[in-house]
């Protein structure tokens, strides 16, 4: 969703997920001829060019992060991203967007392919050891299909609709780490693919070993922590079932014809069976000439799954949210009082996976809430006030349509 995502944009910018120890780190480069060689053999995808790379001091790095933040995150955007996280339930109320995005930046960022320069950095005093060479086969594989389907234009392209840049951002990610894997299996003189063993080990490490490794990460909300992980642990399983079914034609396939959502990602099977997701409108907003719209996007499987393990559990979250085929919010603000109403909307496989979800609505709210005053509540509907104002969850066949925000109890006319 559009919620956070042109910080993920930004830092999936500065892709590299392994942090690189100091030492000399010209002796890093020298690698680079033998790297590009073996990512050719593995996917067939020559390299048009050579690489530009470059050593940026701690001071460079922070002000190029800075300048970077800046452009990608305007201030009524991130204002509106950091409202509609807080109304969902996804970070605390006092949640700071934009410093939380450069302090997770800062902590993170040492190597990085940067594909708007068409340029590879490394942060002075880097070295050249075996877990910097693997991390340079990472950065140097979004060389590679950036020189093919040109990563920017691809990532702004999939911005038209929130989920599916989260989608388009785990196939990035996803077949850099795919390729980092069987790089190395290659060079140890197997086959150049990935068992399902290390497939498995990796998935688990990468989901275990960020929060070890990142001391801000692992502070930040669930939803920050899950978002950031996703495209490279959920997407590395995607490229994998892509290339057991295509082949070498999988690099290709994932860029020429993207997945259009998180679920796609989180089933491989839909993607290649070319399910699509449905896109419901959000509820119609009462007085609506009294507001202007703030922010509107898609809500894809990964937003719910996070929403509802917060509150509950995560095999609820993940069972409950992968009967999702859509979702969509609005976010409006009141002419003159300037309060913030929110419309979401989410079409289920079933009416009975929606009446699931209703259910679930008043588990989230009770814990994003420090008060919950139930007015109404059928099977069908929930009513009542809330910390940020009044609500109602209802649900029309296999859609819930959910408004919160209100001043005062919602009009009877609404649906």
């Amino acid at each position: 969703m559009k919620i956070h995502c042109r910080m993920k944009r930004l830092i999936y910018l500065l892709s590299a997920w392994a942090l690189v120890s100091p030492a000399p780190a010209q002796e890093l480069f020298t690698n680079i001829g033998h790297i590009k060689e073996g990512l050719s053999a593995i996917t067939g995808l020559k390299f048009k060019h050579d690489v530009p790379y470059a050593l940026i001091s701690k001071d460079q790095l922070h002000h190029y992060l800075e300048q970077r933040l800046h452009e990608t995150m305007k201030p009524d955007d991130t204002r509106a991203e950091e409202l509609t996280l807080k109304m969902l339930g996804l970070v605390p109320a006092d949640f700071d967007l934009k410093k939380n995005t450069l302090d997770l930046l800062t902590e993170q960022a040492a190597a990085f392919y940067d594909y708007n320069q068409k340029k590879l950095f490394v942060l002075e005093g880097s070295g050249g050891g075996d877990e910097e060479r693997v991390a340079l086969v990472h950065e140097l594989a979004h060389a590679l299909a950036d020189q093919h389907f040109h990563l920017a234009k691809y990532i702004h392209e999939g911005m038209r609709s929130d989920d599916s840049a989260t989608a388009r951002q785990a196939v990035m990610e996803g077949q850099a780490t795919w390729l980092m894997a069987a790089y190395i299996s290659r060079e140890g003189g197997g086959k150049p693919e990935v068992p399902e063993s290390v497939l498995n080990l990796m998935k688990k490490s990468i989901e275990g070993s960020a929060a070890q490794q990142y001391p801000v990460f692992s502070q930040a909300p669930l939803y920050i922590r899950e978002s950031l992980v996703f495209p490279y642990s959920e997407g590395l399983v995607f490229q994998d079932a892509v290339f057991r079914k295509l082949g070498r034609e999988a690099f290709s396939e994932v860029f020429i014809r993207p997945p259009a959502s998180s679920g796609q990602i989180l089933h491989p099977e839909r993607y290649l069976g070319r399910g699509g997701a449905v896109i419901p409108n959000p509820p119609p907003l009462p007085e609506s000439r009294e507001f202007r719209k703030l922010a509107d996007g898609t809500l894809g499987e990964l937003d719910f799954q996070v929403m509802i393990s917060q509150y509950s559990t995560a095999a609820e979250g993940e069972a409950l949210a992968a009967h999702l085929a859509g979702g969509s919010y609005e976010l409006f603000e009141h002419k003159r009082e300037k309060f913030p109403v929110l419309g979401v909307a989410s079409t289920w496989d079933s009416p009975e996976s929606a009446r699931k979800y209703l259910e679930k609505c008043r588990q989230v709210m009770q814990g994003k809430w420090k008060k919950l005053d139930i007015s109404k509540e059928t099977p069908e509907m929930l009513e009542g006030q809330g910390d940020s104002g009044y609500f109602r969850v209802w649900i029309a066949g296999d859609t819930v349509n959910q408004i919160e925000g209100w001043k005062t109890p919602i009009p009877p006319g609404l649906p």
